[in-house]
C-alpha cells in the first residue's frame, strides 16, 4: 500500500553508484517519479559497507539531490540488500486447523512456524514468501482463506542474509536521518521492475549484473522461488583492463564503455585504441593496442561470471527447471556482446530488462542500471500478501540451515 503521505522513496546502494528515486501516485493508480539523485558510490565493496563514513556521504548526496528535485523532505526509504550474501531456504510447514475456515490468524500462525523450522546463526530474514498452500494434502492452492479442512500446509521461501553486514548498511541509512521503511533483495527488486506477468508464470531467471556483485532470482508459477549471488561484477572487468593495460582505473572504465565487447569481430585487430599509461597521463604519453586485446581481457571475466551463475543454478536443480527465459538487468549487462554470451552459456532466450511501468524517468535513468531502484518503489506499493509483509523484517537466531534442505523435495512434490 502507498504510505499515507503518498510519498515513496527508494535507495539502491551499490558498489559503483547510489541511486535514490522519489515518487508519488498518479491519477491512473501508477507511480510517477518526482525526484532522482545519483552519486558515485564510495565505501561499498561487493554490496557490503567497508567504510561507514564514505558510504554515508554517498547515500546522503544521492538523497539530498532527489529531495531537492522533488521539493520534499524524506522521512524513510526502502533499500536493496546485496550485503551478507543473501541465500534462499525453502521450508514446509503444516498446522492443524480443526475443520474451521482458514483465516488471517491461521496464515500468520503457519508463517510464524516457518521461522522456527530453520536455525540461523548471525542471519536476518529479508523475505518470507509463501509459494504454495495445501489443505489436507491437496496442493496447488494459491489462497486458502475461506477454505475448510483439518490441516493447513504451506511452502515458504525464506531469504536470509548476514546480520552484521545488514546492520552496517542500515546504520549508514539511519545516519542520513532516514528510517528504513523496508528492504528487498536486489534481484527480487530488479525482477519486479523488469518482468511481465507471463514471464513470472511460465518461469524466468533474472540475472542482475551489478558493479561488485551479480545476483540471481528465479521465478516459477508467479512466485520467486530462489535467490542467489556471486561476488563478481562489472568492476572486476574494469580492474582487469586497468591491470593488463597499465592504465588508470577511470580510463579503464572509459575504454570498457567506449570500445569494450564480450564478442570480437574481424575488424578488431585493425582498430587501434589509445591507452593512457599510469603516471603519464598529464604528459600525453599513450600506448596503442588493438581492440582485439581489449576484447580478450573482457570476455574471460564475463564468461567466468556467467559460468558461476550457471553452476549455482545447477547445484539447486534450477538450471533447466526455471524455463527458457533469461532477463538481464544491472549496469554491467549493457556491455556489448553480454546478451549473446549469456544466451550461449546459460542456454536460454535472453532479453535486457528495463523499468517497464514507472513513469517520469529521464532517458538517462530508464535503463537496466536503474531497475533495482525502480523495483524497490514497486515493492513498496504493490499489493503484498499481508503475511509476507509482516515477517519480512524478522531478526533470526539459531544455527545455520543446511544447504537448501527441503528445496528438492518441494520441487518433486509440486512441479
Amino acid at each position: 500500500m502507498t504510505p499515507r503521505s503518498g510519498l515513496v522513496a527508494a535507495i539502491d546502494i551499490g558498489s559503483t553508484k547510489v541511486c535514490c528515486f522519489v515518487a508519488r501516485p498518479d491519477d491512473n493508480g501508477g507511480l510517477r517519479v518526482t525526484g532522482i539523485g545519483c552519486q558515485a558510490s564510495r565505501g561499498v565493496h561487493a554490496g557490503t559497507v567497508v567504510n561507514m563514513e564514505a558510504a554515508e556521504e554517498s547515500i546522503a548526496a544521492a538523497v539530498n539531490a532527489a529531495e531537492e528535485m522533488a521539493g520534499e523532505t524524506l522521512r524513510d526509504a526502502w533499500v536493496n540488500i546485496t550485503a551478507g550474501q543473501p541465500r534462499s531456504h525453502t521450508v514446509a510447514v503444516d498446522v492443524t486447523i480443526n475443520g474451521h475456515q482458514v483465516g488471517e490468524a491461521d496464515l500468520r500462525r503457519v508463517m510464524m512456524q516457518s521461522r522456527q523450522t530453520i536455525d540461523t546463526v548471525d542471519q536476518s530474514i529479508i523475505h518470507a514468501m509463501p509459494v504454495g498452500y495445501s489443505i489436507d494434502g491437496n496442493r496447488g492452492i494459491r489462497d486458502p482463506r475461506g477454505m475448510v479442512g483439518d490441516r493447513l500446509g504451506v511452502n515458504v521461501h525464506l531469504v536470509t542474509t548476514g546480520e552484521g553486514p545488514l546492520a552496517n548498511l542500515e546504520t549508514c541509512v539511519t545516519r542520513c536521518h532516514l528510517d528504513v521503511a523496508g528492504r528487498a533483495s536486489t534481484p527480487y527488486a530488479s525482477a519486479l521492475a523488469a518482468l511481465v506477468k507471463d514471464e513470472m508464470d511460465l518461469g524466468v531467471t533474472v540475472v542482475d549484473m551489478g558493479g561488485g556483485t551479480t545476483t540471481v532470482a528465479v521465478f516459477f508459477d508467479g512466485d520467486c522461488i530462489h535467490v542467489d549471488a556471486v561476488p563478481v561484477g562489472g568492476m572486476h572487468v574494469t580492474n582487469d583492463i586497468a591491470r593488463v593495460l597499465s592504465t588508470p582505473a577511470e580510463m579503464a572504465e572509459r575504454l570498457k564503455i567506449l570500445y569494450g565487447s564480450a564478442y570480437g569481430c574481424t575488424d578488431d585487430d585493425r582498430e587501434m585504441i589509445d591507452v593512457p599509461m599510469i603516471g603519464e597521463h598529464d604528459n600525453g604519453n599513450v600506448n596503442q593496442v588493438p581492440r582485439s586485446m581489449l576484447v580478450s581481457i573482457i570476455r574471460p571475466r564475463i564468461e567466468e561470471t556467467l559460468e558461476m551463475v550457471r553452476m549455482r543454478l545447477a547445484s539447486v536443480g534450477l538450471e533447466k527447471l526455471a524455463g527458457r527465459r533469461l532477463v538481464l538487468t544491472g549496469g554491467a549487462c549493457q556491455l556489448h556482446g553480454v546478451r549473446d554470451l549469456a544466451g550461449q552459456i546459460l542456454g536460454k532466450q535472453v532479453r535486457v530488462g528495463n523499468p517497464l511501468w514507472l513513469k517520469g524517468l529521464a532517458q538517462a535513468t530508464s535503463g537496466p542500471a536503474f531497475t533495482t531502484c525502480a523495483g524497490l518503489l514497486r515493492y513498496a506499493v504493490k499489493e503484498h500478501d499481508e503475511v509476507e509483509m509482516s515477517f519480512s523484517h524478522w531478526p533470526a537466531h539459531g544455527g545455520l540451515l543446511g544447504r537448501f534442505g527441503r528445496l528438492g523435495q518441494w520441487f518433486r512434490e509440486n512441479l
